[in-house]
């Protein structure tokens, strides 16, 4: 219970309260951007099983590898692509709650 609060109060509260409190004058738009990140997920469809509650995404996925998390760290630095790269490590820092939890 308290694993999915934490999973997914990051993955829907952390951008709502980064869009709110950084972006204030384009929130809807920034929020948007910031919960397209869950894309990433898509991953799972070729995992078996798709859900096993007791596995880590981080590096056994591969849009969630460490080679594609530096790529998104790497999105942070041009302003065009900072949001997606904003996004894309706040879901990766929820998938890494989860994995403290197991």
């Amino acid at each position: 219970m308290i694993q999915g609060l934490v999973h997914y109060g990051i993955h829907f509260l952390g951008p709502l309260l980064l869009a709110l409190l950084v972006y204030r004058k384009n929130w809807i738009k920034t929020y948007v951007i910031l919960l397209s990140a869950f894309i990433i997920d898509l991953d799972h469809l070729l995992a078996t099983p798709i859900f096993d509650p007791n596995r880590c995404s981080i590096d056994f996925h591969p849009l969630h590898s460490y080679l594609a998390i530096g790529c998104y760290v790497c999105l942070l630095i041009p302003s065009k692509t900072r949001l997606v790269g904003l996004g894309l490590c706040i879901h990766i820092l929820a998938d890494y709650c989860d994995c403290l939890f197991i």
